[in-house]
């Protein structure tokens, strides 16, 4: 029986495939938990609206997020930190540190956790960070950590 996800399932696939099950799989378990629903000429009409729909949602995001990584990739933030000898710093600089900083000093909003570190900042030094904005979209941020006298 051809069927169309309506929620994400691990076993199946995500919301919006076209999925093969047995008949009686799909009429005692898929539907009756609302996780599919039968693949009629009506609902695959529906389905592609649904899908063009998204795409266009998609295509809008991604055009904002490589806006937003120009305008990123385009500074150099400074971030203030106290440290001891050859540069070392007394705490460590997080992800969240950068996100707070990006928020104040450029107007631009990130989730700490698009913010990829291996580890905390521990130095003072340049550092190139990476920012995941959006799936195949990743914005190259400078980041100038200096000894606070």
């Amino acid at each position: 029986m051809k069927l169309i996800l309506i929620k994400d399932d691990k076993n199946l696939g995500k919301k919006g495939d076209i999925i093969q099950a047995k008949t009686g799989y799909a009429r005692n378990y898929l539907m009756p938990n609302k996780i599919a629903i039968e693949a009629t000429k009506e609902n695959l009409k529906i389905w592609e609206e649904e899908k063009k729909e998204q795409e266009k949602i998609d295509r809008e995001n991604k055009q904002e997020a490589l806006e937003l990584k120009k305008k990123i990739e385009e500074k150099t933030l400074t971030l203030m930190a106290k440290a001891g000898e050859g540069g070392r710093l007394f705490g460590a600089i997080t992800s969240n540190d950068i996100a707070k900083a990006l928020k104040q000093e450029y107007k631009v909003e990130v989730d700490k956790k698009k913010i990829e570190l291996s580890e905390n900042i521990k130095e003072a030094g340049m550092k190139e960070i990476n920012i995941k904005l959006y799936p195949e979209v990743t914005a190259k941020l400078k980041l100038n950590v200096r000894p606070q006298s």
